[in-house]
């Protein structure tokens, strides 16, 4: 069956690795990956049905970015390979699968971000970003209004 979007696995150069040939690759990640690529790749796995003995992760290491995870579909799987096919179609028109998903994800890591901040650190991006010094002392996210706090610790 022939494919929009989906390409066979291909050996790279200057690889030395496991091969894949009879392999598709849906999305990647790695661990430099902003919350986009991080969010798609795990709704992606997901509406394909998650991992399975024709949905792989294979996880590898890289020189540059440390360590790279794709998604291999078994070309058996043609019910996942359509399902992929349709989502990297989408993927083209609008890049985010899933608007909550990556939103509650952006959320997160803002959260998780302003707890390990110290005090001090705190009380300087309040007033950096216009946001009661008072709301420093809090361990959750103050209010925002005008989003400038929320985007700088989400980025």
């Amino acid at each position: 069956m022939q494919y929009n979007k989906l390409k066979r696995w291909t050996m790279p150069d200057s690889y030395y690795g496991e091969v894949w040939p009879k392999h598709y690759v849906f999305l990647a990640q790695h661990r430099d990956s902003d919350a986009c690529t991080r969010s798609n790749f795990a709704c992606g796995l997901a509406a394909i049905g998650g991992e399975s003995d024709t949905v792989l992760v294979i996880r590898e290491r890289h020189w540059a970015v440390g360590w790279v995870e794709w998604v291999a579909i078994h070309e058996s799987d043609t019910p996942a390979l359509a399902q992929a096919d349709k989502l990297l179609d989408a993927l083209d028109d609008y890049p985010v699968l899933d608007e909550e998903n990556l939103s509650d994800l952006e959320y997160t890591e803002a959260e998780e971000h302003w707890a390990s901040l110290s005090v001090r650190e705190r009380v300087e991006t309040c007033a950096k970003h216009g946001v009661s010094i008072f709301a420093a002392r809090r361990d959750y996210l103050p209010n925002d209004y005008d989003g400038t706090l929320l985007d700088y610790l989400r980025g």
